[in-house]
């Protein structure tokens, strides 16, 4: 009997969501030995939230020209731009663990009545969106990497995708309040 990714895709999907989220969780819960990482030098670290918050910021311009592009029937434009949004996504990713492993999560500087009613809520909001997109970003790329661009209509990959989409953008943007509310304004 013949497995194929293509009639796996929920299977795999699970998969490399316990994969992602255990080493999310794991940086951020200090599980991964800070021993076990190369030490990068100061000036990276510190830069690390100041590239992640550019990243982030073309990451949604990326997401809304494949969304615009989509509406407009240009499917390979649409597919480049989320597969850029993608890379985009997991460069985030990687140097935001690599400095969390290191140095641990960033403390809020300003004052408690703002941290608790603001920045709380909003990291809070924003953790919860990138944890939820996961699976559904896992998903839609399989099912795209599994099947001719023809047949994803008749998939879920549209339906999904737009969800998928959508509360992307919102996480990437409340990460980009975070990031003002750690940096700039306080």
């Amino acid at each position: 009997m013949e497995l194929r990714a293509r009639d796996r895709v929920p299977e795999l999907t699970g998969l490399l969501t316990v994969v992602a989220l255990a080493l999310v969780f794991g940086a951020v819960l200090g599980v991964i030995p800070r021993a076990a990482l190369p030490k990068a030098p100061d000036w990276f670290i510190a830069a690390i939230p100041h590239v992640n918050a550019v990243v982030s910021v073309l990451a949604i311009a990326v997401i809304l020209a494949g969304w615009r592009a989509i509406r407009s029937g240009r499917v390979t434009r649409h597919r480049n731009a989320m597969l850029t949004a993608l890379v985009l996504f997991a460069t985030f990713l990687v140097l935001y663990l690599y400095r969390v492993s290191l140095e641990g999560p960033t403390d809020f500087p300003g004052p408690a009545a703002i941290e608790q009613f603001v920045y709380f809520p909003i990291l809070g909001i924003h953790i919860l969106l990138a944890i939820v997109c996961i699976p559904l970003l896992f998903y839609v790329l399989l099912l795209a990497l599994t099947r001719p661009a023809g047949e994803l209509s008749a998939t879920n990959h549209p339906r999904v995708g737009r969800v998928a989409a959508s509360l992307w953008l919102v996480s990437f943007a409340l990460g980009t309040v975070v990031y003002l509310l750690l940096y700039v304004l306080f």
